[in-house]
């Protein structure tokens, strides 16, 4: 019971008031009725985005990375020393280094999962290391690979069904041999019997069998055509399986019809793909599939958290359990605390039994929560390992959040950004306290969602008369 216990690590959230409201953003917007464009012209530049400051922000995670601070001699995995490891983590995870020195560090905090009555901040610790271990793994398995035997450790011996529910998942997008997942799998059941009663151990055994037989995706149209609520901004993210490449959003406005600018499909290129890889049932793993709940946004004015978010409001999700939402579901006061069925009611019959549009159900269950569509104020170079995922070079991952467009010159002054587009067609669709749902799919034909073109032709077919039910 103890995995239900620990703290997120998930950005920080400001819990004083903020100053700046919604005249802050909807003074860049060229009104209710209009779309912005991408391109932002601004004269103000943000001294957290200047060439000089980025510099002194990556030299600072670069000094973070250096071997000594991975010494678990000098820093041992105590509730002293969960700050540290909190702070050189989170830099492991920025600047991926390969010194032997700190992947042994690493292993050797992994070690940890099957030792019992651990200490909250001591769990805490090893969670991060979890989260970062998966990234390290899966991207350096000549340097990281002595992690495959800490993980399949952790299977055999810890106790925490979360911790090794996330042991599998990492073995599971490895290159493992589809009979040895299944031997993982197998071993798993029999060391938990009631498996099926745990939210991490269920979902994850059930991401692993589907790795090796996917299930067929339902027909998109249907999706497409479905209505959630009538008169509410419905908002879908079409996203590739391979969460490096970019998701499309388009918007279905109050009266059911899609959205357009200049005579073609509104769209919106946002990233969902995880920092740490992390499969969707975990926190910061990557944005889950299913419904969301859109109510408003989060005035983001405050530059502590620029890095993180931008310069921009963050619009705000909800997912199933989560607290704090207005109503989830249509007509009903608060948060959703119902059944699966209850859930699947909300999805065309056709899409009811698809496990993976089921994700944002389940991440609820399992205690996620602060999903946002934010933009990127770190600059494009702050994160290590961009060069993988050069159609996705400009956008920033996120630990669970969606990514929208948001870069700025040398002198800190804005170049590019999304954020603005996406709050003026929610605003011009719902109102200035808008409230929707949104969608988010993966789509296994990629050539359907490479562009806005290829996107308008989906949403034509769903829309023709032939196909609308």
């Amino acid at each position: 019971m103890h995995a239900f216990l620990r703290s997120k690590w998930l950005y920080p959230v400001k819990q004083r008031s903020l100053l700046v409201v919604w005249a802050m953003f909807l003074s860049l917007l060229p009104g209710v009725g209009a779309i912005a464009t991408t391109h932002i012209a601004t004269t103000n530049p943000v001294p957290k985005a200047t060439a000089t400051a980025r510099v002194e922000q990556r030299q600072k995670q670069v000094r973070l990375v250096q071997p000594e601070n991975y010494d678990l001699n000098r820093y041992p995995v105590t509730d002293a020393n969960e700050r540290h490891w909190r702070t050189v983590l989170w830099a492991m995870a920025l600047r991926e280094p390969q010194p032997a020195q700190v992947a042994q560090a690493l292993q050797g905090i992994l070690a940890l999962t099957s030792r019992p009555k651990l200490s909250q901040p001591q769990m805490r610790t090893v969670d991060m290391a979890m989260q970062v271990g998966t990234q390290m793994y899966l991207h350096f398995p000549a340097r990281y690979g002595s992690l495959e035997s800490a993980f399949r450790q952790t299977i055999e011996r810890s106790p925490d069904p979360q911790w090794v529910a996330m042991a599998l998942s990492a073995l599971a997008q490895g290159d493992l041999a589809p009979e040895e997942l299944q031997s993982l799998s197998d071993r798993v059941r029999q060391r938990f019997p009631r498996w099926s009663q745990d939210v991490w151990l269920q979902t994850t055994l059930r991401d692993v069998a589907e790795r090796v037989n996917p299930p067929a995706m339902p027909p998109l149209r249907d999706l497409l055509q479905w209505t959630i609520a009538s008169q509410q901004p419905h908002l879908y993210v079409l996203c590739p399986r391979d969460r490096g490449l970019l998701c499309r959003a388009v918007l279905k406005d109050q009266s059911g019809q899609f959205v357009q600018q200049s005579g073609q499909l509104w769209s919106v290129p946002l990233l969902s793909r995880s920092l740490h890889d992390l499969a969707w049932n975990f926190e910061r793993g990557e944005t889950p599939q299913g419904i969301y709940r859109i109510e408003g946004v989060v005035p983001q004015p405050d530059f502590d958290f620029f890095g993180a978010y931008g310069q921009f409001a963050l619009v705000k999700l909800f997912v199933p359990f989560e607290s704090g939402v207005r109503s989830f579901l249509p007509g009903q006061k608060g948060r959703f605390t119902g059944t699966l069925a209850a859930y699947q009611a909300l999805l065309p019959p056709a899409w009811r039994n698809y496990f993976p549009i089921q994700q944002t159900y389940w991440a609820g269950k399992a205690g996620r929560s602060l999903f946002r569509i934010h933009g990127s104020g770190e600059a494009t170079n702050f994160f290590s390992g961009k060069e993988r995922y050069p159609a996705s070079a400009d956008w920033n991952p996120t630990i669970g959040c969606l990514s929208a467009l948001e870069t700025y010159d040398e002198s800190g002054r804005l170049r590019q950004a999304d954020m603005p587009k996406i709050l003026a067609a929610l605003t011009a669709t719902g109102g200035k306290n808008f409230s929707g749902y949104m969608i988010v799919v993966e789509v296994p034909d990629t050539t359907q969602i490479s562009s806005t073109a290829a996107i308008a032709v989906v949403v034509n077919e769903s829309t023709s008369p032939k196909t609308r039910r």
